[in-house]
């Protein structure tokens, strides 16, 4: 089986986000935010498209700000539909808008999004698994089917399975000891 790390390494497209993003973890809000937008805008396409139109995607959305996002209305609906540098979905415009509120709300009930995940990372002192994680992001966030949160929280450290063992990236992802690398307290 193919792996990532057999055909991302040198690839111009795919090789910068295998080598310096995919499977690092990530604690900035835009940053998660970012993420989450492009693994949603993903679904039912190809990596390599998404990051592509990555740019498109940071002009649009106001460069990822939460806040500007959540405050998003009619006309700026309107403006992403008809916006041909990004993905023009209605379902994946309206999770983009939705979730933003929800990042928002989760600075105040958690301290922020990373915050959250941390916060639910251990499920009875055991790290929470791709299903746990799937139904408690489903009670929140518009879009977040398994793939989609498999991919995102494996793109962020914390599942396991971003780079197999023998990728140098994995070695230098280890040293940052990612979520699900890490031993409970």
């Amino acid at each position: 089986m193919s792996t990532y790390c057999d055909f991302a390494p040198g690839h111009p497209v795919h090789g910068p986000y295998h080598d310096h993003e995919y499977g690092f973890p990530q604690r900035e809000e835009r940053e998660l935010f970012e993420r989450l937008i492009l693994e949603i805008n993903q679904a039912g396409l190809s990596w390599e498209t998404i990051l592509k139109k990555r740019e498109g995607f940071r002009r649009a959305y106001d460069g990822f700000d939460v806040d500007t996002v959540a405050a998003y209305g009619e006309a700026d609906r309107a403006r992403l539909l008809a916006d041909p540098g990004i993905i023009r979905n209605r379902l994946k415009v309206e999770a983009a808008i939705h979730n933003a509120q929800v990042i928002r709300a989760l600075r105040d009930s958690h301290g922020g999004f990373a915050a959250w995940l941390d916060a639910h990372a251990r499920l009875d002192g055991a790290l929470r698994d791709k299903a746990a994680w799937v139904k408690l992001f489903k009670q929140r966030f518009r879009f977040t089917g398994g793939e989609i949160v498999g991919e995102f929280l494996m793109s962020l450290g914390y599942l396991p399975g971003a780079h197999r063992e023998g990728c140098p990236v994995h070695a230098r992802i280890a040293k940052r000891k990612p979520v699900w690398m890490r031993t409970p307290r």
